[in-house]
């Protein structure tokens, strides 16, 4: 028996079977994109941006160029450069105050307050600067001095030259007054308004010593004394102690023996000279040298003198500046006249004035201030003992 035949139906046509494949394809694509975090295929996060990095090739210097080797100088062994030396800016100069007019010739020093005078001593001439030094003075050819050249040998070090002994005062005649007492009347002018007072000069010349006492007395102005103390010996005058009393009294004292004349106002102390004087003796000692050789003196020369005074110490130079006649309350006398010109703004200018007729002692001395006051003494008496 066989079975029956089924009748086979038609199946949808293609398009409709294309139209539902594209449906279905869809549909998965849309399930996809509303929800890939619950399937783990969410987008990866757009990449971070990174900052270019730029970057440039230098180029390395060329390595120098090799240099013979310098042939070895023959020199001798390079001496320790000197120590550098610091030179300290000088102050301005500026003009001290006056000191007091009432003054006497003793006191013709700059003021307390003044800068204090360099010493009159000059310093020994400067050593030739040392193979050291050089260098500050930069590179310099062979053979143009500093390093000699390459292969040339170095001259012998030659023996150091013999330190310069100081300037000395020469030696010279004096012939110093007997003993006397010298009275004054003096003038004065301070800030306008002139003044009178009374001066004294106290010598005393016997047996090898001296002493010499220069008072001053004036009213409302007090006194001041000053006072000169030594030995005399074949040129004069060598003092061993000056001292300037006022209110309080400073003094310097002589020390030939040990090369120095020291100071009680703690001032550096000075090298002692030969023929040094102090502000009281060196009026005395320039009449001594006047009197030993009075042709010997013409106008226009000069004496120096090295001079101590309380606080400090210089050369004092005087000019012969020729013969006057004076009308003095002593009398008329002729004289000659001396006189120091100041060399600093500060300084005192000194006049002194000499009687041949007694014996070069000094008959008026007058002190002039940079201000323009001024002290004059006028001999009015003289006493012998």
């Amino acid at each position: 028996m066989t079975a029956p035949i089924v009748p086979r139906r038609p199946g949808p046509p293609w398009p409709v079977l294309g139209l539902l494949a594209a449906l279905v394809l869809l549909a998965h694509a849309l399930a996809l994109q509303l929800r890939p975090a619950r399937l783990g295929l969410a987008p990866a996060p757009p990449p971070a941006r990174v900052a270019v990095l730029q970057t440039r090739t230098v180029a390395a210097p060329p390595p120098p160029a090799a240099r013979p080797p310098a042939a070895p100088a023959l020199s001798a062994p390079a001496r320790p450069a000197p120590k550098p030396v610091l030179k300290k800016k000088p102050a301005p100069a500026q003009a001290p105050p006056a000191p007091p007019a009432m003054d006497s010739i003793a006191s013709a020093a700059p003021p307390a307050d003044a800068p204090p005078a360099a010493p009159s001593v000059p310093p020994p001439d400067a050593s030739p600067p040392e193979a050291g030094s050089a260098a500050a003075d930069g590179p310099r050819a062979p053979g143009q001095g500093g390093a000699p050249a390459p292969g040339t040998p170095a001259p012998a070090p030659g023996p150091a030259p013999p330190a310069q002994a100081p300037p000395q005062t020469p030696a010279m005649a004096v012939a110093l007054p007997a003993s006397a007492r010298l009275t004054y009347q003096m003038t004065g002018s301070a800030k306008g308004l002139t003044y009178h007072a009374k001066g004294a000069l106290d010598w005393a010349n016997a047996e090898g010593r001296y002493s010499a006492h220069m008072t001053v007395r004036a009213l409302f102005l007090g006194a001041r004394t000053m006072e000169s103390a030594g030995q005399v010996g074949p040129h004069g005058l060598a003092p061993l102690r000056f001292a300037d009393k006022g209110k309080t009294e400073v003094a310097a004292h002589f020390e030939p023996d040990k090369g120095r004349i020291s100071f009680s106002a703690n001032t550096p102390p000075a090298p002692w000279q030969p023929g040094a004087q102090d502000r009281v003796s060196v009026v005395l000692q320039l009449g001594g040298l006047l009197a030993a050789n009075p042709a010997g003196f013409a106008d226009g020369s000069t004496i120096t003198v090295f001079t101590v005074g309380p606080r400090d110490a210089e050369d004092w130079t005087f000019r012969v500046e020729g013969a006057e006649v004076l009308q003095l309350p002593y009398g008329e006398l002729a004289t000659l006249r001396l006189a120091r010109q100041p060399r600093r703004p500060y300084d005192q200018k000194v006049e002194l004035w000499y009687a041949p007729a007694l014996g070069y002692l000094p008959v008026r001395n007058k002190i002039t201030q940079a201000s323009g006051d001024f002290v004059d003494q006028a001999l009015s008496e003289v006493a012998r003992p």
